[in-house]
């Protein structure tokens, strides 16, 4: 009889006789059932079949059945209980050979697509890939990511499909180990194909966390891959940036959080357009309020990205009008970290640069921003690109807050605007 191999660590972990495998599973049969077209298949898969998804035909010939009688297979059971007895030491003391690995994953792939039972044959890949990085290479080559890629997108006919839409969440868990580099050129236009981004923008959204979080995982391997996201602001639209602003939100995950904030800078850096979408998604109001209770990595990341939007006029409009935004930036300034003090006075040089209302000077001063930034004219170190912004804001509206007693003195000497008061 043909061997094929089965993962370690168990006793199905053996080279066992494909007459001992499951169809449907494709795992060792531990319940082997004999239906009527004579295949014989394990009982809760061939039960599933049946009752589950109401099917009415032979798995493995696809004739139909009237009957849905199950008879066990005691022969093929006392075979399969006799070969495991006299199997079991040499199973435990031998590592599996790397070329049943990749029979292994061989025949996995050449009967996913036409296996009902996906979700399981998917799990059984992740299981595979768990083990070393010469199989994934294996997988690629051997056309593993179109596999998955097909299944991921049958989410955009059947989407209300609950099997279909498992599948697609475990072909995202899988495609997540996966190592992608810009060499892999025919994987990336896979991923980068529309219907591929439409799909995974879907699991984006209605994704379980880990499937979230694994879309992101692979929208970021797109990213260091130089991918144009100019098309997401274009075809996927405000759901997607709203999408990940909700992970950012979400406070249970923190990789999962984390990772998306990365994932934002990336897209938001590279495309103009991006950012007015995510503008729209409300990503000024979500950030703002992230930020006074983030640590310091993630103060970092939010800054940078309310920069950005601040950069478009429709961003800086977003920040001002939030009750909350000077404050919460001023607030972050010379108590997180110098990375984080730096972005903030790009912020507040932007913000008074390009839309220096009266109102917008005046909680500059109130929330604490305008000391901050005199503050840092005291701090050693020399000249720099910050201090020059620091310096440039003060004299800009220097004029508009010498009118105030708060406003120090000795500033209004070094900007040479004189000590006269006209509050």
């Amino acid at each position: 009889m043909e061997k094929i191999s089965s993962p370690a660590g168990d006793p199905s972990s053996l080279d066992f006789p494909q007459d001992f495998r499951c169809p449907i599973s494709m795992e060792l049969m531990r319940d082997p059932v004999t239906i009527s077209t004579g295949v014989t298949y394990e009982r809760r898969n061939i039960e599933r079949w049946f009752h589950t998804y109401k099917k009415r035909t032979c798995p493995a010939t696809m004739q139909s059945i009237e009957i849905l009688e199950m008879t066990p297979n005691h022969t093929l059971k006392r075979l399969i209980n006799g070969w495991l007895d006299s199997q079991a030491d040499q199973c435990l003391s031998a590592p599996p050979r790397p070329s049943a690995k990749h029979d292994e994953l061989a025949a996995v792939l050449g009967t996913i697509d036409s296996s009902p039972f996906k979700v399981s044959s998917l799990r059984k890949l992740r299981s595979i890939l768990e083990m070393e990085d010469e199989v994934k290479e294996d997988f690629k080559r051997l056309g593993g990511v179109e596999i998955l890629v097909r299944i991921i997108v049958q989410i955009l006919v059947e989407n209300s499909d609950f099997v279909t839409f498992r599948a697609c969440e475990e072909a995202l868990g899988v495609l997540d180990q996966v190592p992608v580099s810009d060499e892999d050129e025919q994987i990336l236009q896979l991923l980068m194909k529309p219907d591929c981004m439409r799909a995974m923008a879907i699991m984006l959204q209605r994704g379980s966390l880990e499937a979230r979080f694994c879309t992101i995982s692979t929208f970021q391997k797109m990213a260091k891959a130089d991918y144009h996201w100019n098309y997401v602001a274009q075809d996927l639209g405000i759901d997607f940036f709203k999408s990940l602003l909700e992970i950012v939100s979400d406070e249970m995950c923190t990789k999962a959080s984390s990772s998306a904030l990365k994932l934002l800078i990336e897209i938001l850096e590279a495309s103009k357009k991006s950012r007015l979408k995510a503008i729209e998604a409300g990503g000024v109001c979500t950030l703002v309020e992230l930020l006074p209770d983030s640590n310091r990595s993630k103060s970092e990341k939010i800054l940078k990205l309310i920069k950005l939007l601040c950069e478009c006029a429709e961003g800086r409009l977003a920040f001002t009008e939030h009750g909350l935004g000077i404050s919460a930036v001023a607030k972050k300034m010379l108590n997180v970290s110098p990375a984080a003090t730096k972005i903030g006075v790009k912020i507040l040089w932007l913000i008074s640069s390009f839309h220096a209302t009266e109102k917008v000077l005046e909680e500059m001063l109130v929330s604490g921003a305008v000391k901050k930034l005199v503050a840092l004219l005291n701090i050693g170190g020399g000249q720099s690109s910050t201090k020059d912004r620091v310096v440039k804001i003060l004299k800009l509206h220097g004029r508009a807050w010498r009118r105030y007693p708060c406003f120090p003195s000795d500033v209004k000497a070094y900007l040479g605007l004189g000590n006269d008061n006209t509050c």
